[in-house]
């Protein structure tokens, strides 16, 4: 039997009310049949829009709606038909395949919806409607039956790959166009590019995941990384933007990442991950679109409203793909799509071969109570300084200031708290060095065992800086008892670093070329124009242009830069007393690096290397080194 309610209308004729009801009828309605009457609608359909005046209307009546009875010419068989009160509107529109949709609406404005296109209900039959009872005009021999009930998921259930976590929180609207596909087509025809990136955010995702739940943003932000950095916490763009999230300098003050010559907080993982969420959010509010929130955290939020205004004066659409944007925003959201559809396919994901992520911490977070090395520091957590650097980019010194966050991976935390108390020597060997009337960088620089390069190096001076005046407080190792203190910080602090300060304006002589002036500040042609915003290479003689130095434009910090150089610096001349001196040999320890070794023992990186050929640029642990050392 029918599950429906019968019901009447009382004391009331249906076939009048019926002729009544159709002369409002739209045209594009059936103008025929038979009033059938009302009825409770059944409880597993589904309500899928509400009339525009439900604020207004006080008896909203949402189990009620009406039917059609319509003959089929052709077959004889009685279907039901929509029945729509003319003069209520709704933004409800016609379902498909069809499934039958309720509209719920005011009682006092009725407005049903039942099938689409007057396609027979499967199953059903009407009886004749020539009875005189309400009850013989819905005689049904059989109706659909209900839908299975879905099991219930739950999302936030814990799963061991973080992939299927993330999977679960996708919230973003699919965005459909020849972008997408070319940009998807890319990365899956470059799976090893897709490996290394995941390889390296493997160390991030855990943490950034968990403030995306935390905060109810879609996770699918967690890629966003992947476009902006590809998961390089050190990557360092011509315009100055550092960090996975890419802050240039303005937009990180905004967010108070610090940015000073101690450190650049744009690299620091915590820090950055916490500004570029408030970003994201302060965008999507802003526009109330993701797609275009993140079509401003590329190009500016300021410079998508003046696209979306220019729409609505041409009467346009303002969602993303009908927007003028310029063809790096253009690219951005289409890859950031092509990628959750990568990833949102599990079987995808192993087919590219790309690596389960574990669904759990990958570090913790601590604060040191005083500063210390970072060499020292990444001894004991008993890691690889590269490896160390790679979890605190953020500094941009070989120390580390008291009161900082220091990140450990979780496994060696209790490791790092054991070997930090165990430690009884200083935990800096770090000295300030207040350069003298007369004395150059190439005067001091030998003192302390460093080649000049890194000497600037170490303490952000720009490599095109050939002259530093005297008084000026320099980073150089300890010598003796000497160490830094606070007012030694504080001298430090107060300069400003070669990243920041050290940008140089060219002016355009008569006969100079854009790629001349490019190849004399050795900076590619398309890095020049990205930092003077020039759309063609053409310029005018009088013209001044902003050229950086190529250390400028390097994330890197400054000591592994240091580190990494002494292996390829030319040989320098050497006195006869340092040929003749006595060999020691040393056996590389865990956690040692070349840098490391030539500051022991008080000797140039450049002789280490010249040395110890034989070792190879990668130390690997018990390789024996060969250090010359003068007598006394």
């Amino acid at each position: 039997m029918c599950p429906f309610a019968e019901a009447t209308l009382k004391n009331r004729d249906r076939d009048e009310i019926f002729q009544k009801k159709r002369k409002r009828l739209p045209s594009h309605l059936p103008q025929s049949g038979r009033w059938t009457g009302f009825f409770p609608r059944p409880l597993w359909w589904e309500r899928v829009a509400e009339g525009r005046e439900r604020e207004n209307q006080k008896g909203f009546f949402p189990s009620t709606m009406a039917m059609v009875e319509t003959p089929d010419r052709k077959s004889g068989v009685s279907t039901f038909a929509p029945f729509l009160r003319a003069g209520f509107q709704t933004g409800v529109g016609f379902t498909m395949k069809n499934r039958p949709l309720i509209v719920s609406c005011p009682a006092r404005r009725l407005a049903f919806l039942l099938l689409c296109g007057c396609a027979v209900f499967p199953g059903v039959s009407i009886a004749d409607s020539t009875g005189s009872d309400a009850a013989s005009l819905m005689a049904v021999d059989e109706v659909l039956p209900p839908p299975d009930i879905l099991q219930a998921i739950d999302l936030t259930a814990p799963t061991p790959d973080l992939w299927g976590r993330v999977r679960n929180g996708f919230l973003m609207p699919d965005l459909e166009d020849e972008q997408v596909a070319r940009q998807q087509q890319y990365y899956q025809s470059n799976p090893e590019y897709l490996r290394r990136m995941v390889e390296r955010s493997r160390l991030y995702l855990h943490h950034i995941v968990g403030e995306l739940e935390q905060r109810g943003m879609p996770t699918e932000l967690v890629l966003l990384p992947m476009v902006e950095s590809a998961y390089n916490p050190l990557a360092y763009s011509p315009a100055q933007a550092s960090g996975l999230w890419q802050f240039i300098p303005s937009t990180g003050k905004i967010f108070n990442l610090e940015q000073n010559w101690w450190q650049d907080q744009r690299r620091d993982i915590v820090a950055s991950t916490s500004a570029a969420l408030d970003y994201l959010q302060y965008l999507y509010e802003f526009h109330g679109d993701w797609h275009l929130a993140l079509a401003s955290y590329n190009w500016g939020e300021g410079a998508v409203e003046r696209a979306k205004r220019k729409n609505v004066a041409k009467g346009l659409p303002t969602d993303f793909s009908s927007l003028v944007l310029p063809n790096e925003t253009r690219q951005y959201v289409p890859k950031l799509q092509a990628l959750k559809n990568i990833f949102s396919d599990p079987d995808r994901v192993a087919e590219l071969g790309i690596p389960e992520v574990p669904n759990q911490p990958y570090f913790h977070i601590l604060v040191t109570d005083t500063a210390m090395d970072i060499e020292l520091a990444a001894r004991f957590a008993e890691m690889p300084l590269e490896a160390f650097a790679a979890l605190n980019p953020a500094h941009n010194r070989p120390i580390i200031p008291a009161k900082s966050t220091l990140i450990i991976p979780a496994e060696r935390v209790d490791d790092f708290q054991e070997n930090l108390r165990a430690h009884d020597a200083p935990l800096i060997n770090w000295q300030a060095y207040t350069l003298k009337a007369g004395e150059t960088l190439e005067m001091v620089a030998p003192r302390f065992g460093l080649s000049v390069t890194n000497l600037k190096l170490i303490n952000g001076i720009s490599p095109l800086q050939d002259t530093v005046v005297a008084g000026v407080t320099l980073l150089t190792p300890a010598q003796g008892d000497a160490a830094l203190d606070h007012a030694d910080f504080l001298a430090l602090a107060a300069r400003p670093d070669a990243r920041f300060s050290s940008a140089r304006f060219h002016t355009v002589h008569s006969g100079e070329t854009l790629s001349g002036i490019a190849r004399k500040y050795k900076m590619s042609l398309i890095a020049l124009k990205r930092l003077n915003h020039l759309k063609t290479s053409r310029i005018r003689a009088g013209g001044r242009l902003m050229v950086n130095p190529v250390a400028a434009q390097s994330g890197k910090p400054a000591y592994l830069i240091a580190a990494g150089n002494a292996a390829q610096e030319a040989p320098v001349e050497h006195s006869p007393a340092l040929e003749s001196a006595r060999v020691a040999r040393h056996v590389v320890q865990k956690g040692d690096t070349l840098f490391s070794i030539a500051r022991r023992y008080r000797v140039r990186l450049e002789d280490l290397v010249r040395w110890n050929r034989q070792a190879g640029k990668i130390l690997q642990i018990g390789t024996i080194l060969l250090i010359r050392q003068r007598e006394g």
